[in-house]
């Protein structure tokens, strides 16, 4: 057993040393993952002189090679071991970054190069995010399932507001590509804490079913639409999805075009949503330990969504449109998370472990697929009629997502049910 100082924490996962090197592996990850999303933009921007139009499709290939990873490799995650696979991905980030400083030193540097790492690094990502979820009722239990998840979730909370700072403070002092150098150690970093985890883990039983793709995405949206618990979450994840790509699409540009606020303080308002994010994730057990669990989850989702009408409202004297950006930022980032716990908790502990790496790609496809979708619709509607318009949409589809969670099962549920 692993010896603790006294003034360690001595209950609950702070007592878990596997659980404690896959935290730290995770936090060095979350601010690995915020340095690359802001400094490979500034790569291309300050060394190679990119276009915007080459600085967007940088951003895009970041993301969509998740759905393809979501896709294809569900059933792959559920057939093997997790903790190679967490390991896999933080040493395909690593070696994918260090390309960059490498070919700026000797000036090759081309976008093309920049597209493929976005892109790989993009597709390492999300193979490591669902991979984590998938290995953590493994590795700890399902029984602490809300407390992990909150911890994880912390962590992230403050990779947000600290991330992209820290990657404008080494862009800064250091150049963008040894910024990036920064960022391939901290993945090497990661690597080596997951290596350090002694618990050996169970592969399923094989079930002889043929193995494709096809079947892999039809089992995992079988389990996600089979249980009566999870189809609500799924449902709510795809609204959100949708809705919450026409703040994608269009927030930046009705914060510095329509209400003509400085770059600057966009990025205090997004700090300041990583900010609640945080105490989101710190409130999260003990809101439903006083709602119980299915009532907490509806309201926390309910306030959530209900301060993004904050948004479009923000108009007037530049303190009100400061004060209701700030507010939406730290409640409705402060809720949604601590609703988002709950939910990844729920369907974790719900569905059954062999199916769960299908289940988590099934939720990352359709987010991955309809978050683009909203984001497209509503650059549209800004484009033809109005921008606010447009924001009007997203935050009045939002309010029918607690309708969903309300009409569910998951209303009268006071605990966590029994492991699945």
């Amino acid at each position: 057993m692993t010896a603790y100082p006294a003034w360690w924490p001595s209950s609950g996962l702070w007592r878990h040393g596997d659980f404690l090197k896959l935290w730290s592996a995770q936090a060095v990850s979350a601010f690995g993952s915020r340095i690359s999303r802001t400094a490979l933009p500034m790569v291309a921007l300050l060394t190679i002189g990119a276009e915007p139009w080459q600085i967007g499709l940088l951003a895009a290939l970041a993301v969509a090679p998740g759905v393809l990873v979501g896709l294809l490799m569900g059933g792959w995650i559920d057939r093997s071991r997790k903790r190679p696979l967490l390991i896999a991905s933080d040493l395909i980030r690593a070696g994918l970054l260090f390309t960059v400083p490498l070919a700026a030193w000797f000036d090759l540097l081309s976008m093309a190069q920049l597209y493929i790492v976005a892109g790989g690094v993009g597709a390492a990502t999300t193979l490591f995010a669902i991979t984590d979820n998938t290995y953590l009722p493994a590795l700890i239990g399902k029984r602490d399932l809300t407390e992990g998840n909150a911890r994880l979730e912390a962590t992230d909370a403050i990779a947000e507001v600290g991330g992209p700072s820290l990657a404008g403070v080494l862009v800064e002092w250091l150049t963008a590509p040894v910024a990036i150098l920064a960022d391939a150690f901290s993945y090497l970093i990661s690597a080596a804490l997951l290596m350090r985890i002694r618990v050996q883990e169970d592969l399923p039983e094989p079930s002889g079913d043929s193995n494709t793709p096809w079947t892999d995405l039809r089992a995992g949206f079988g389990a996600c639409l089979g249980h009566p618990l999870v189809r609500p979450l799924f449902a709510v994840a795809a609204l959100e999805a949708f809705f919450g790509g026409f703040f994608f699409g269009v927030y930046i540009v009705f914060v510095l075009e329509v209400l003509e606020l400085s770059p600057a303080t966009y990025g205090v308002l997004v700090g300041l949503g990583g900010i609640g994010a945080l105490l989101g994730a710190l409130a999260a057990r003990r809101a439903a330990t006083w709602l119980g669990l299915g009532k907490a989850m509806v309201v926390l989702l309910l306030i959530g969504q209900a301060a993004a009408l904050l948004i479009p409202l923000a108009d007037g004297p530049e303190w009100r449109v400061l004060g209701f950006l700030a507010v939406h930022q730290i409640v409705g980032d402060a809720m949604v998370v601590a609703y988002l716990i709950h939910a990844m908790s729920l369907r974790q502990t719900v569905l059954e472990q062999a199916s769960l790496g299908r289940a988590n790609a099934s939720f990352h496809v359709t987010e991955g697929l309809l978050l683009p979708l909203g984001a497209v619709i509503a650059g549209l509607v800004a484009s033809q009629f109005d921008v606010r318009l447009a924001i009007w949409i997203g935050v009045l589809g939002g309010l029918v997502v607690p309708a969903v969670l309300w009409l569910s099962p998951l209303r009268r549920l006071r605990f966590m049910p029994d492991p699945g």
